[in-house]
């Protein structure tokens, strides 16, 4: 085809390649989810480690009773850039997501940066949850007076170092994905309804407490934020302006860019959208509405928790249980610590579903190995791709400090928003009749404010994240040059993938 004679910054996928050669194939995926499941899929995701650790740690390093103010722009941000996912995804409703938008409108190698970001962004948000959970289950044992054995002491809720109860929840979800969609929105389902009991439990009885008083006014800025007394912990935006302050506008402004963690998850409903009945328009509906339910959730336990106790007393470890024995509610730990465990149960399951489609999808394009596409007969899963996904996660959270690399989860998703919304102004400009189901409002005023909101959130970013991720890109640079452009289906490095003789014309359900 022209494509494969192309120069490889020049390919572009084209529209009815990303989403209409996979009916009735062995490397198409079955449909599973409805409407409502997009939804749930969604909340899943996002409610997590926002409501249970990182609203109270801004509040009490950062922001003071601002944060609401940062969940609230950060939720703006998400919204902007959710508008341009949602026409997209109506477009090309691919398992993809922002690789194969990116691979359509801009071309191959801006695909496989794209693609090499989410990677990094869902592997290592994984790894992260479910060292947190590791913490958490630790936790609440701990509160209920179960004692652990002491042979097991030394390796349950460890923050570094191997941990057991990591790998076990690694272990477990992983073959609940690998088992098929259907078992694991099953498991979703039912996870999460339980998970908004528990966070319902907490907005009741924590509003029983509420004090306006404490959400009076911003506190003032304080001394230089330091991880380290070098400037490779400082803001980047600190060293642009000469400011690195906690609290003040400055603090708000930062907690924001950390807060965004809380939201990254809306765009992995995206990666659902071959599995989705009528996807032109039940993606973007699932991503809007979920992720407008999980701003008002943030934002109200965000409000009870800094309204319950002055941030200055919450203890930035574990804020929500410290501000509820601050209020003579101690019962409410085990409430949360059981929310939290659950809560972080759903993200990592999703984390690893989106990630497992990602990386499906670019196997199936030759970027990764070939094997990493093909459908499991039995269960009608990625099943390969999904078990060296939730190996290398295992891999990284037992062996590396994820939990300082936060913020590169961050930056990863951050960039990705930044090519979404740039594909959206470009794609009205070079395929105005591509069928839509939905088209983001106001373009290209919504486009562009989804670029400065997403630029503004990077530059509060540390100078070290920017470093850590313009390494993984460099060798992301290095691995496209030595396979992928050699191996990609339009570079002719591979023949198109064909659904086996038998298999031809069947429904994929």
């Amino acid at each position: 085809m022209p494509e494969s004679r192309s120069p490889s910054i020049a390919r572009r996928l084209p529209p009815s390649e990303a989403t209409g050669r996979w009916t009735g194939a062995r490397h198409g995926l079955a449909k599973t989810y409805g409407p409502s499941d997009l939804i749930v899929l969604g909340i899943g995701v996002m409610i997590g480690a926002g409501i249970f650790s990182l609203a109270g740690r801004q509040a009490a390093t950062m922001a003071g009773p601002g944060v609401i103010l940062s969940f609230m722009i950060a939720g703006i941000t998400s919204l902007l850039v959710a508008f341009c996912i949602a026409e997209l995804s109506s477009a090309m409703p691919a398992s993809g997501s922002a690789y194969t938008f990116t691979y359509v409108i801009f071309g191959e190698v801006w695909a496989w940066a794209v693609g090499w970001a989410l990677v990094m962004e869902l592997l290592l948000a994984a790894a992260v949850v479910a060292r947190a959970w590791s913490l958490y289950a630790a936790q609440m044992l701990a509160d209920l007076g179960v004692r652990i054995p002491e042979p097991l002491s030394g390796v349950i809720g460890q923050v570094e170092g191997f941990d057991l109860f990591t790998l076990v929840i690694l272990v477990l979800l992983t073959g609940v994905v690998a088992l098929g969609a259907r078992i694991g929105l099953r498991t979703l389902w039912i996870i999460v309804v339980a998970k908004l009991a528990a966070i319902g439990a907490v907005i009741v009885v924590g509003a029983l407490h509420f004090d306006e008083g404490n959400l009076a006014a911003i506190p003032a800025p304080t001394a230089p934020i330091k991880a380290s007394e070098g400037f490779l912990d400082s803001p980047l935006l600190g060293l642009v302006f000469g400011q690195t302050t906690a609290f003040g506008w400055f603090g708000i402004f930062a907690a924001s860019a950390t807060i965004t963690f809380a939201y990254i998850g809306f765009d992995v409903v995206a990666t659902a959208a071959e599995e989705a009945e009528d996807a032109p328009r039940s993606i973007p509906k699932g991503i809007i509405r979920s992720l407008v339910v999980t701003t008002v959730v943030y934002i109200v336990v965000a409000a009870v928790m800094v309204g319950m106790a002055s941030y200055e007393k919450i203890d930035a470890s574990a804020p929500l249980a410290s501000a509820f024995r601050q209020a003579g509610e101690g019962f409410m730990v085990h409430v949360i610590n059981a929310g939290a465990v659950l809560g972080l149960t759903t993200v990592v399951l999703v984390l690893l579903v989106g990630l497992t489609r990602v990386v499906f999808s670019m196997a199936r394009d030759g970027l990764f190995p070939r094997p990493l596409a093909k459908i499991n007969r039995s269960y009608h899963s990625p099943s390969r791709a999904t078990l060296v996904i939730g190996g290398a996660a295992i891999l990284l959270a037992e062996f590396v400090p994820v939990l300082t690399l936060e913020p590169l989860v961050v930056i990863g998703a951050l960039f990705t928003f930044l090519a979404v919304a740039a594909g959206v102004i470009r794609m009205r400009r070079t395929l105005p009749d591509l069928p839509r189901g939905f088209r983001a409002p106001l373009s290209p005023y919504v486009p562009i404010a989804s670029i400065l909101a997403t630029l503004w959130l990077m530059v509060n970013l540390q100078v070290v994240t920017w470093l850590y991720f313009i390494a993984w890109m460099a060798f992301g640079v290095l691995v496209y040059l030595a396979y992928g452009r050699r191996k990609s289906v339009l570079a002719g490095g591979q023949p198109p993938l064909e659904p086996p003789v038998g298999l031809r014309g069947r429904h994929r359900r």
